[in-house]
């Protein structure tokens, strides 16, 4: 079975192929969502997303507790998280975690996701191919995603990029140098 990381810019399709990957299981789909309906536009895009999926899913909705939540979703059920672009977020509103720390959850989130006996699908934000932030903390944010993100694709089976609703795959170089 194993994990697929799906990681791209906003709105490049990583949601839909989640999504359209889990329904072609024909399995049971639980969703564990991210997100928090702060503002108005954050309430529009939970709408969206809704929308967009089959109701018949299991939703649960845990902005940090990531690795408690995917750890009660049992097998064989499909299970998808999105996304930690905002998880990410969401720990760092937690002004007194480290990025130490933040990596550990990840880590262990990664493990658990991994470790699951039925298939995963994890979704990211790619935000390191954009300009330099303006300030620290988005700097910091910047590169701790990118961290959390290669912390997921070192423990998946299958890490895609996602470009105008197209995946382009990705393998890990060290393979790819090592099969010379």
């Amino acid at each position: 079975m194993g994990m697929t990381l799906l990681l791209g810019g906003v709105a490049s399709g990583k949601s839909r192929t989640a999504t359209a990957l889990a329904a072609g299981t024909g399995r049971r789909v639980t969703l564990i969502v991210t997100a928090e309906a702060l503002d108005d536009e954050m309430v529009a895009r939970i709408a969206r997303h809704r929308a967009q999926r089959p109701a018949a899913w299991t939703v649960v909705e845990e902005p940090i507790a990531l690795t408690d939540a995917i750890e009660r979703i049992a097998a064989p059920g499909v299970l998808i998280v999105d996304c930690l672009t905002l998880w990410v977020s969401n720990l760092l509103g937690d002004d007194t975690m480290s990025d130490d720390e933040v990596l550990a959850h990840a880590a262990a989130a990664a493990k658990a996701c991994a470790s699951r006996d039925a298939q995963t699908i994890v979704v990211s934000n790619e935000v390191g191919a954009g300009i330099v932030p303006a300030n620290a903390l988005a700097r910091r944010y910047r590169d701790l995603l990118g961290r959390v993100n290669a912390t997921f694709a070192d423990e998946a089976d299958t890490v895609a990029l996602m470009v105008a609703g197209r995946a382009v795959t990705l393998s890990d170089p060290m393979t790819t140098l090592e099969g010379r």
